[in-house]
């Protein structure tokens, strides 16, 4: 591994999208670089989807479903990451780190799980988170601006969880359809409330029913220690065991995402490139607020790749 990644002048951050980043069509560019289709065949056999159809024809109501959304992001964080694993391999100042389902594509890219198992991993996770949000219509909403005390005051007064805290004035709220509607109906002074393109109140309690098979299928997974540096959305720090990784990955579908407390640890890294991978956007848009003065770079083409190897020497 070398020097400890806080040594280093200039540090990478690869981050990897969570729910809600898919569109309809974005796999299409992809599968025309030589090795793509066949690797992305791979994946879809450990996931037990077409994920090929769905990345390139499916429409967006299709790929809403969390059952089909989150192996897709995953998936498509494994192909980007496996192009661009040369450059990154050849450096020891990479840091990784994944919001929400994109954890699972950051731990596989760290090394923790291998392919295939992160791939099985996240299909149980997504059947069964999309099971749990079956049982009671919930959603998600992201509340844009505001003053602390004034959202959490709104969050309170509607009924609802602040399940992600993304830092740069970004809350994403969670509860019930009714909730959120309250919430939009009240949103906190100067704030913004726009609903979120997912199917249920993810990390919270309304998840609970999906930790049992998760809980019943790590056992039967093999994690190792993470290649580089890997931070966790529990709390932002980084997890130098794979276990212990593989474990935050289970109880992670009822417990908030802190990217606000990653993106603390990456200013701390002193990190000086933000590289997001496909299908990018979001985590760019947090770190213009959130790590301001940091170059970010959305990967959403093979073109955007190349753009970032050159960056990547």
């Amino acid at each position: 591994m070398g020097r400890p990644t806080w040594w280093n002048e200039r540090v990478i951050a690869v981050v990897c999208p969570g729910q809600g980043s898919q569109k309809p069509g974005f796999l299409t560019e992809w599968l025309t670089v030589p090795g793509v289709p066949e690797h992305l065949a791979q994946l879809s056999d450990a996931a037990g989807l077409d994920l090929a159809h769905y990345g390139t024809e499916a429409d967006e109501e299709t790929i809403k479903d969390t059952a089909v959304a989150q192996p897709l992001i995953v998936a498509a964080g494994l192909v980007a990451g496996r192009l661009l694993a040369p450059q990154l391999e050849a450096r020891d100042d990479v840091v990784l780190a994944g919001h929400s389902v994109g954890e699972i594509t950051a731990a596989a890219l760290a090394g923790v799980l291998t392919e295939a198992e992160a791939m099985r991993f996240v299909r149980v996770r997504a059947t069964e988170m999309a099971r749990a949000a079956a049982a009671t219509p919930t959603g998600m909403a992201a509340v844009l601006g505001g003053k602390p005390d004034d959202v959490a005051a709104a969050l309170a007064a509607a009924g609802v969880t602040a399940a992600n805290a993304n830092g740069g004035g970004q809350v994403v709220a969670a509860g019930t359809e009714e909730q959120l509607a309250a919430l939009a109906e009240n949103p906190p002074a100067r704030a913004k409330v726009v609903k979120l393109k997912v199917a249920g109140a993810f990390h919270t309690e309304h998840m609970a029913p999906a930790l049992p098979p998760l809980r019943e299928l790590a056992p039967q997974l093999s994690p190792q220690d993470p290649r580089v540096t890997l931070l966790s959305n529990y709390d932002g720090a980084a997890v130098a065991s794979g276990t212990a990784v593989l474990d935050s990955l289970v109880e992670q579908v009822c417990r908030p995402v802190r990217w606000d407390a990653c993106m603390e640890s990456m200013a701390e890294l002193e990190v000086s490139q933000i590289v997001e991978l496909p299908p990018a956007g979001t985590l760019v848009g947090l770190a213009k607020r959130g790590l301001k003065g940091v170059p970010a770079t959305a990967v959403n083409t093979p073109e955007d790749l190349e753009t970032v190897r050159g960056t990547l020497g």
